[in-house]
């Protein structure tokens, strides 16, 4: 019997599964090491939501598309990472817009995914659709409105490089639905194509010998540090810089940390808010050089009475901030880390002793300081947790009183660990941008400082806190009051309060723990250390409500539109007059 020979079959290789837009546009944002995704579904982005299913990437669901793009900044000042946030059309994009802002004008670098109508029906006022590309042209560096499908991995690659290289800032991503919905077909690692964009590198050499001579010149030299040298993780530079010339140094907002502000060479914040003796150091150095700093209206009010006689030196990225506000004698274009790092090469060692004591005398003259005696202060609480912290927590603060209370007490040793919205004084940034910060360093100790106003801006966002049990601590600083307005009309309105009074706050720790979060009260100077500790060692989330005096007063300060030349140091006993620089 012969035997029929079995038919060979060959197997087929298995085919791969075609990846719609939606798809293509994960798997990039994975190759470029995306962590979180901070967002908010609806109905247009459903298809991108549905990708994130089983992704590397972890979907942090916030309570507010402005939580969101918060929690993105946070996260990307806090370790240098562009932060991606994800908002659906309509009324999602554009409750994401003051956090755009606020990324835009601090120079973060962010991704912001939207969704958007189907092509079709763009221009046609269809339901959710708004034009959030024209909407936020003024508020980000760049944006895209994707029409092809297979153009998304190159999309992604340029925002990518755009965001971070440079002067960051945020980038804007607009999906219609049919192309994330849609086939791809495309290569997931283009090419490119950005014709015109190009980043400033080291400087130009003559300039930085300019700068070289104008420092051996002064006999009263101040350093400047700005946002700008944190970006550029310039910090060893600068350190080394400040070390070589024993030069006295002041530092914007947002430039805390890049010089230790525990070092005796550094006065601390400058300007509107700031000590002191940095502002007496400003008003009577010979050379002022500012390094990533936009010699802005916090810092100089007046730029007719600003370091009148003083050579002025501006090393910045970004070309279109030499001379907008001040005219420098001599500028350098480039990043400040090899700027300062060719300069270093070039300056020799000065003799700033007399300079050093004249900053020493202003420093022992005009210190900063607060009495308990009237209650319990918010400078006390913010004073008690840098020193039980000793200035190694990441401190992020919303927009206030607070604010600058935080700026003058918690002094901070490194660059990015005091985390403020600057440029925008974002009300509601403090809490979710401390969650984002939480995420991105999550072994580190992150204390958000609100006031009782900012705090209930985005105070959903306690619900994102718990699911993931985010140790981060918050702390509200609560004086019943909309306190700098107040203290606006207090002293230049004749007392005339007006909307400031937060009569109806809640019991703010009945809402952590109706949210399954720690709540810790304190209204008492004797038991501030002890329950602030406690709190700071409980390892979940704890929100502590300290409630403070209700009228104290910022100071030392210089009114809006004043130089330094007016700083009020001690609370007038005259009424003042209206400022006419803004708030």
């Amino acid at each position: 019997m012969i035997k029929k020979a079995k038919k060979k079959t060959s197997k087929k290789p298995a085919s791969k599964k075609q990846l719609n837009g939606a798809e293509a546009l994960v798997k990039c944002l994975e190759n470029h090491g995306v962590e979180y995704i901070f967002g908010l579904p609806g109905g247009s982005v459903i298809p991108i939501f549905d990708a994130l299913v089983g992704s590397k990437i972890k979907l942090i669901l916030t309570r507010h598309e402005q939580g969101a793009t918060h929690m993105a900044d946070g996260y990307a000042r806090a370790t240098g990472k562009p932060g991606v946030a994800l908002v659906t059309s309509g009324p999602g994009s554009t409750n994401a817009v003051t956090g755009i802002m606020t990324a835009h004008m601090d120079s973060v670098p962010m991704i912001v995914l939207t969704g958007q109508t189907i092509s079709p029906m763009l221009g046609k006022d269809a339901f959710q659709e708004a034009d959030i590309s024209g909407i936020s042209m003024p508020v980000v560096k760049h944006s895209y409105l994707v029409k092809k499908t297979n153009d998304l991995p190159r999309i992604v690659k340029e925002a990518f490089y755009i965001t971070n290289t440079g002067r960051p800032g945020p980038v804007l991503i607009d999906l219609p639905k049919d192309i994330t919905s849609g086939s791809f077909k495309g290569s997931l690692n283009p090419k490119m194509d950005i014709p015109g964009y190009s980043v400033p590198g080291k400087g130009n050499q003559k300039d930085i010998a300019k700068v070289a001579q104008l420092f051996k010149a002064s006999k009263k030299p101040l350093l400047l540090i700005g946002h700008g040298a944190a970006i550029a993780n310039a910090e060893h530079a600068v350190r080394a810089l400040v070390e070589k010339l024993k030069v006295p140094v002041v530092n914007t907002l947002l430039g805390k940390g890049v010089f230790p502000e525990s070092s005796p060479l550094n006065l601390g914040m400058l300007g509107m808010h700031g000590t002191a003796y940095a502002n007496k150091a400003l008003i009577n150095c010979d050379l002022i050089c500012s390094i990533g700093s936009r010699w802005d209206d916090r810092i100089n009010g007046n730029n007719d009475e600003f370091c009148i006689g003083a050579t002025k030196i501006h090393i910045d990225i970004d070309p279109a901030e030499i001379g907008k506000i001040v005219q420098p004698d001599v500028s350098v274009v480039g990043d400040a880390r090899f700027v300062v790092e060719e300069l270093l090469k070039l300056v020799e060692p000065q003799d700033t002793g007399k300079w050093l004591q004249e900053v020493d005398f202003y420093r022992k003259e005009f210190p900063l300081k607060y009495s308990d005696d009237e209650g319990l202060t918010a400078q006390k609480v913010i004073d008690e947790l840098y020193q039980i912290t000793k200035g190694k927590a990441t401190v992020v603060t919303d927009v206030g009183q607070h604010q600058m209370w935080a700026a003058q007490f918690c002094l901070a040793e490194h660059g990015n660990k005091f985390i403020s919205s600057g440029g925008a004084g974002t009300m509601g940034f403090g809490f979710p941008a401390a969650i984002g910060a939480q995420f991105g360093n999550p072994k580190d100790l992150v204390v958000a400082i609100c006031g009782d106003g900012g705090f209930q801006m985005t105070l959903c966002e306690l619900a994102t806190a718990a699911i993931h049990k985010l140790p981060v601590k918050v702390i509200v600083i609560d004086n019943k009051y909309l306190g700098m307005v107040r203290q606006w009309q207090e002293l230049f309105f004749g007392n005339r309060l007006s909307g400031v009074d937060l009569e109806g706050n809640p019991d703010f720790v009945k809402l952590a723990e109706s949210y399954g979060i720690k709540g810790v009260h304190i209204d008492k100077v004797e038991d501030v250390h002890k329950k602030l500790t406690a709190a700071l060692n409980h390892k979940g989330p704890v929100v502590i409500h300290a409630e403070v005096i209700k009228e104290g007063n910022v100071f030392p300060m210089v009114p809006a539109g004043k130089s330094a030349h007016h700083i009020i140091i001690e609370p007038p006993t005259t009424q003042l007059e209206k400022p006419t620089g803004s708030t």
